[in-house]
């Protein structure tokens, strides 16, 4: 059979080198060889064994050349399994590196690939050829000696770093063992020797207060301290609104308004006015936003900053800001009793929610009162009596906020608006940053009111200044993943649910539906998961392309300047316009630098979603280590090779590995995401409500692990 191969390999291969071959796909070079269908699976396999030794090669659209194809350059993307994936830029598929194929690759780094066949028939798979350039050169990791000799090694957190990290005596820094340091990568290893570094920080001992959360803001390199240009012109910024301020601005000061707010929150940008309309009909809804460029100005110290930060970051037991505390918890918050400087979006909407006009303006503002989500609720949702007596002068807005949040949602809801309503984990620490609870934090009424305030703002502002044709950042989510939706489709119809996907793109409408089908289902939260996976991930953009989950045309953030670069960016272009200096020349300032700020504040927001992610996953691990043995009621979240995710009513995921689940072999089916035992027939399907052991959890790895447990072995595990 092998002589068979390699014969038939030689014949193919001499095909395709003749001076008369014209490039071509499978099914043509099947044709022209008159090889029987039963056997292309055989000539498929060839193809794959000529490119794997790089004698022949597929171009971009699929047809086989003679030659090694040239080198790609993209990212390598580790995972901590061994093997590992390059992303291409403006290619949507990656492409599968296997482990003996990495070829020294660490995670992060340029590299150039050579595609050598598909994996498992759909992935391209590829070898490294070269390392262009180092995407890691610090790594944050638990120190340990070795022994007694005097050198150590660094034990990388970042599980995509897979080999530990040498560290000679002479340049451990003085750290001892259990010391969380961060080390500089002097050499990235080869196949026989490890990589080697020196420490350049000690984070403090592992079990000290706050170094896990420290240990990820170095991994992520979050900037903490601002530098002292940039606290010196902070400390320069005035601490009241002056008369020089007020001038030219619309005073507002004398209308009812409030902000409303988490407890703990400290930087508040965003106020909001209600009344009626004289007419009785409508609503004027007033979104009034700090106006913070009012004391950052473009190019400052404070700026690049603030640019370079791109965005606040809201960690477990810290926030890390975008600017320094004096502003964004003093002149740029929306302090009540205070006097300061706004830009607002003043709207007046009809009975259905539509906006019939609106005006953007500078104002001077003075918030009446700071109100918390939980107190709005209380009026609102509880008719709590204590809090209606307390809050009397304002009861009456907030029912009219209500109202009008009602309509909102309706009209948004009825043009195919997506409303994912997963809920997030709220975690409650202790002094030492212990995790004492945790639980799923639910959107309310008075979180609605907000939400459905400032995406109508946002809205507004986008619209007004893309017909104003004038350079914008614009918050765009395109259209999911076409693959992705087909795969959707088929698996839900396993349920009997069905997608309409017709035409060239499928509209939000048709998400929108499904969700509503199957709201109250056991599917429910299963499919919405999948769903959301479907999509692609929202970024900034220059150039507007519409928000397909908001079923919006245009879409921006204007509404966070205090956390946000983005909305800080536009505040500037929008008072450019607002004060007649939208000259030709800042047209062409703003076109030359927006590509470049929304690709910063993407970056940046992306960074900053993985540091919350792995902050809460950390203390999700920690308080789960404090209850080994006990059993809880989940839901099977997602279904990998490896092992069966399970999520509990607290919003904590834990992983059964398939090799522990002992009752049978499990094989993993892809297409119908499950786990199917080939013996037993017993199956585990997304979605599907099962009971776990906690049997291990590790703050360093982030991960807490499970078993299958009965449903007679659950004691006090539902907390």
């Amino acid at each position: 059979m092998d002589d068979m191969f390699e014969k038939r390999k030689k014949v193919i291969y001499e095909f395709m080198c003749d001076d008369l071959y014209v490039p071509m796909k499978l099914k043509e070079l099947a044709i022209m060889l008159q090889v029987p269908k039963e056997q292309r699976e055989e000539l498929k396999k060839i193809l794959g064994a000529l490119e794997a030794e790089g004698k022949i090669h597929q171009t971009k659209k699929g047809k086989y050349m003679k030659g090694e194809s040239e080198g790609i350059t993209g990212i390598y993307q580790a995972h901590p399994k061994g093997f590992g994936f390059v992303s291409i830029e403006g290619e949507k598929d990656d492409i599968f590196i296997p482990e003996e194929e990495v070829k020294g690759a660490f995670h992060g780094d340029t590299v150039e690939v050579r595609v050598t066949g598909t994996f498992h028939g759909k992935r391209r798979e590829g070898k490294i050829v070269r390392v262009i350039s180092r995407g890691i050169t610090k790594a944050v990791g638990l120190y340990q000696v070795h022994g007694n000799k005097n050198y150590g090694f660094v034990i990388p957190d970042n599980q995509r770093i897979l080999q530990d990290i040498f560290v000679p005596a002479e340049r451990a820094k003085g750290a001892v063992n259990g010391h969380k340091v961060v080390v500089e990568l002097t050499s990235y290893g080869t196949d026989r020797e490890k990589p080697e570094g020196k420490i350049v920080e000690i984070l403090g001992h592992v079990n000290d207060p706050g170094v896990d959360i420290l240990s990820i803001i170095k991994d992520f390199d979050l900037p903490l301290e601002f530098p002292e240009r940039v606290m010196n012109q902070a400390e320069r910024t005035p601490d009241a609104v002056s008369e020089a301020d007020r001038n030219g601005r619309k005073d507002i000061r004398d209308w009812q308004m409030v902000t409303i707010d988490g407890e703990d929150a400290k930087d508040l940008d965003d106020a909001v006015s209600i009344t009626r309309t004289e007419d009785g009909e409508g609503y004027v809804l007033g979104v009034h936003i700090a106006d913070v460029s009012n004391y950052v100005q473009e190019r400052s110290a404070l700026d690049r900053e603030a640019l370079e930060r791109g965005t606040s970051v809201y960690l477990a037991d810290r926030v890390i800001p975008m600017l320094p505390h004096r502003l964004s918890n003093g002149i740029c918050s929306l302090n009540a009793g205070e006097d300061r400087l706004a830009l607002s979006c003043i709207m007046t909407i009809d009975g259905k929610g539509a906006v019939a006009e609106h005006e953007i303006c500078e104002t001077v503002i003075r918030v009446d009162q700071r109100m918390s989500y939980t107190s709005v609720k209380k009026i609102l949702t509880d008719r709590d009596a204590d809090e209606i007596r307390r809050y009397e002068a304002l009861v009456p807005m907030f029912e009219l906020m209500e109202e009008l949040s009602g309509i909102l949602r309706k009209r948004r809801q009825k043009r195919g608006s997506i409303d994912f309503d997963f809920p997030e984990s709220k975690l409650v620490l202790d002094e030492e940053g212990t995790p004492v609870e945790i639980k799923a934090y639910d959107r309310n009424t008075a979180t609605k009111i907000i939400e459905d305030f400032m995406l109508l703002a946002n809205e507004t502002v986008a619209e007004e200044y893309y017909w104003l044709e004038l350079p914008f950042v614009y918050r765009v989510h395109e259209s999911p993943d076409e693959d992705k939706l087909k795969k959707l489709a088929a698996f839900i119809h396993n349920f009997g649910f069905s997608m309409h996907l017709g035409g060239d793109e499928v509209r939000p409408g048709e998400i929108q539906k499904l969700l509503a089908k199957i709201e109250g289902t056991p599917q429910e939260t299963l499919i919405s998961r999948l769903a959301l996976r479907s999509m692609r991930r929202a970024q900034y953009a220059p150039d507007n392309a519409g928000h397909f989950g908001l079923a919006a045309k245009y879409y921006t953030h204007f509404t966070s300047p205090i956390r946000r670069y983005p909305d800080l960016q536009i505040h500037r272009i929008i008072k450019d316009h607002l004060r007649g200096r939208m000259s030709q020349e800042k047209i062409q300032h703003y076109q030359n630098i927006l590509t470049d700020v929304t690709k910063q504040a993407s970056d940046t927001e992306r960074r900053a979603e993985e540091a919350e992610r792995e902050t809460i996953k950390l203390k999700k691990a920690e308080y789960m280590s404090r209850r080994i043995g006990r059993v809880y009621q989940g839901v099977i979240s997602g279904i990998t090779a490896w092992g069966i995710y399970v999520e509990l009513p607290n919003t904590i995921e834990g992983m059964v590995h398939v090799a522990s689940i002992q009752d049978d072999h499990y094989e993993y089916n892809e297409e119908r995401y499950e786990m199917a035992g080939s013996h037993t027939g017993k199956v585990y399907k997304l979605g599907q409500t099962v009971c776990v052991r906690v049997t291990g959890a590790d703050s360093m790895t982030r991960t807490i692990d499970f078993e299958m447990a009965d449903e007679g072995d659950m004691e006090d595990g539902k907390e």
